[in-house]
């Protein structure tokens, strides 16, 4: 590796120890093949924290959910999500039950079971890997679409969802196991600007209930609305951190700069 490390501490490390964070990453690094892809990220975030990750493509945003959910091995550092450690080049394996109960996460495309209705589909994992009673988990899997604001759709299958409300519904799937930490991929990428907006709010509503959540982003507008911080990446390095209005607003860092012009001048990423 050629020893890059990111140039902005995303939260002091005098604030790692409280007891309300949640998520911490110290050290970060990951590299594929001679490309690093992280260099050294370090973060955390608190309870009821909305923190978007943000950069162009292949900075790095996404390799950070991914290792988060143990879904990738990263090569130095560590993270911690609540009381689990994952350490540089562990198995996740040996931590990957105890994780599934503090990691939710919502990929850019839904992956809901298309065979199964959206109620079927929340219930799955407290069903299955938590072997709760059926009765219970149908009840909280109840709970949750009426939360979001779809329980109206309950015994449609995942091909007469809007994008909306199939987003909605992998929510509700990521939080059946009652997660404290919710990780979304792009979670705008393919709404229209009302159902962005409905997703806002529910956002907001988790955050304001307790819950934790990361996402990455394109979208600066949504960024500006929901998140309550950002981090901006480049070249797997945190660049420019602080509240969303004050860092979109007076960017001070070159990748920051040309990530919004880039988004300015490519309407795709826009929701149309």
């Amino acid at each position: 590796m050629n020893g890059r490390q990111s140039t902005v501490d995303a939260r002091q490390s005098t604030r790692d120890g409280s007891p309300s964070t949640v998520l911490v990453a110290r050290g970060l690094r990951l590299a594929r093949g001679r490309r690093e892809v992280l260099c050294g990220v370090d973060l955390a975030v608190d309870c009821g924290e909305v923190l978007a990750l943000m950069g162009l493509s292949g900075s790095g945003k996404t390799t950070i959910l991914r290792a988060v959910a143990g879904l990738d091995r990263f090569d130095a550092g560590e993270i911690r999500v609540d009381d689990v450690v994952i350490r540089a080049r562990s198995d996740p394996r040996r931590t990957r039950r105890a994780l599934r109960q503090r990691v939710g996460m919502v990929f850019q495309f839904h992956f809901l079971f298309e065979h199964l209705s959206a109620i079927e589909n929340v219930m799955l994992a407290p069903v299955h890997v938590q072997r709760r009673p059926r009765g219970d988990a149908e009840s909280r899997a109840r709970q949750l679409l009426d939360q979001l604001g779809v329980a109206h759709r309950a015994t449609a299958l995942p091909r007469e969802l809007s994008g909306g409300e199939a987003q909605r519904v992998a929510i509700a799937r990521a939080l059946a196991v009652d997660p404290p930490l919710l990780l979304l991929d792009e979670p705008t990428a393919s709404l229209d600007p009302a159902r962005r907006n409905e997703l806002g709010d529910s956002i907001r509503q988790l955050a304001s209930e307790g819950r934790t959540l990361v996402m990455t982003s394109h979208d600066d507008e949504f960024v500006r609305d929901f998140a309550t911080r950002v981090i901006v990446l480049a070249d797997g390095c945190v660049v420019e951190a602080g509240e969303p209005a004050a860092v979109l607003s007076n960017p001070q860092h070159p990748a920051t700069r040309q990530l919004l012009q880039t988004d300015r001048d490519s309407p795709a990423w826009r929701p149309t």
